[in-house]
């Protein structure tokens, strides 16, 4: 379906965004792939239940399980507009980029060498997963992780077990933080 010869009014207006404007609007559908959200200002989409869509990498910055973990239908929410998707006719949002990093407010205040506590959430081959709270997880690698040593057993780690943990690495750009295993054990 040529949704552009449909919605003459929807294109004039996504095309006249900038990125990095503030949109707002109401949740209006959420599905197990994002979020339709139906946009205060301009027209309506003559397909979607909204003009607006947040993927679900573009929802918040910390792990959840399905987009109604962050908003709700019928939810006020204000976006950050990211890009006019010409295919779908929708404009893409970010929830996320108008709220705080926590990985940024860690890394600024968790000096690498720094021991902490947190939960085991997971043991998979690779390493142990701890949550350090506020929605991040640390790895503690097995193996050798892009140039890291192993950092730990995994008979070292119970999931749900409350482990001392040493920050060995926080990586920004692909928002990993790698840690030692109780102890320093390695």
């Amino acid at each position: 379906m040529d949704q552009q010869m449909e919605a003459p009014e929807l294109r004039a207006f996504l095309e006249a965004l900038n990125r990095g404007e503030v949109l707002t609007g109401t949740v209006a559908a959420i599905e197990r792939f994002g979020v339709f959200v139906a946009l205060d200002d301009g027209p309506g989409h003559p397909v979607f239940p909204g003009a607006g869509f947040i993927s679900m990498a573009e929802l918040s910055w910390v792990r959840f399980d399905a987009p109604d973990d962050v908003v709700a239908v019928g939810e006020r929410v204000s976006c950050e507009f990211l890009q006019f998707d010409t295919y779908n006719m929708e404009a893409r949002l970010s929830l996320k980029a108008l709220r705080p990093d926590p990985l940024r407010a860690f890394a600024d205040r968790m000096p690498v060498g720094r021991e902490l506590r947190g939960t085991v959430e997971k043991v998979l081959s690779v390493g142990a997963f701890v949550d350090l709270g506020e929605g991040l997880l640390g790895l503690v690698p097995f193996r050798e992780v892009n140039g890291y040593p192993a950092a730990g057993r995994p008979e070292d780690f119970g999931e749900g077990e409350e482990v001392s943990v040493v920050v060995t690495h926080i990586e920004r750009p692909t928002r990993r933080i790698l840690l030692s295993g109780p102890r320093g054990t390695s």
